[in-house]
């Protein structure tokens, strides 16, 4: 991949946060994007009418990655407006917090439906239809190496997900297409600080090196980087982006 104008991207859970982010990062870069959003009609148009007021190309598909059919949906948006896809950054997720002995089935399983079952079809549409040469940039989270006391599932669904970044990347090498998993640490978005007091966040800026919360800007560079020509040797790795906190 050597030039993005005329690529085009696929975002899952791209209504807001880091998806957002990655999202008008990408069309910046010069990418068609699909953003996709599951409920947020309204904040996926505001991210395409970002886009598309700095020149960029994107539009709007409503779909839940937690389904085949769903992922499908996005390629097929994407061949049927741009003529086909080069990137897929499967971001959509969900976290939610409870020890072991108190998770209910329905937060066990949606969680895993979600965040590794969603990734897996994500790989597996992204290994049969990406153009050669193309990128598959999954995502984790930095709490698989903390493996606090409420993660239990969660973190099992992200450890799940960079076991499979490992296996796909050596499976669709000969295509030239790389799968890769950003993981990131603390980022400032509306679902990270939500219910927390200024005390805590403090106390969670403190344990990070460089002394600050990340912002979704931060992860969209990493993965402008991995989804573009400088980050065509990369494969097969998680890139935890946590300021230094594990």
């Amino acid at each position: 991949m050597t030039d993005r104008a005329q690529q085009v991207a696929i975002v899952t859970g791209a209504s807001k946060g880091i998806g957002r982010a990655i999202a008008v990062r990408l069309a910046k870069d010069g990418m068609a994007v699909i953003v996709n959003y599951s409920s947020s009609q309204g904040a996926a148009e505001e991210v395409v009418s970002e886009i598309e007021s700095a020149g960029g190309k994107a539009i709007a598909v409503k779909a839940d990655i937690g389904t085949s059919a769903g992922v499908t949906t996005l390629f097929d948006a994407a061949e049927e407006n741009f003529g086909g896809t080069d990137v897929i950054a499967n971001n959509a997720g969900m976290m939610k917090l409870a020890p072991l002995t108190e998770m209910t089935d329905a937060d066990f399983e949606r969680q895993i439906g979600l965040n590794l079952t969603g990734t897996f079809y994500g790989i597996r549409e992204g290994g049969r239809r990406l153009r050669d040469g193309g990128r598959i940039i999954n995502f984790s989270s930095s709490t698989v190496r903390v493996l606090g006391p409420a993660y239990g599932p969660y973190v099992a669904s992200k450890a799940g997900v960079e076991a499979m970044t490992l296996v796909a990347s050596r499976e669709l090498a000969r295509r030239k297409i790389t799968v890769n998993t950003v993981a990131p640490g603390p980022v400032e978005t509306d679902l990270f600080m939500n219910g927390k007091s200024d005390e805590l966040v403090q106390t969670i800026v403190k344990n990070i090196p460089l002394g600050r919360l990340g912002q979704p800007e931060d992860i969209a560079s990493v993965v402008s980087f991995l989804a573009g020509p400088d980050g065509g040797w990369v494969n097969g790795q998680t890139l935890r982006v946590n300021g230094g906190l594990i």
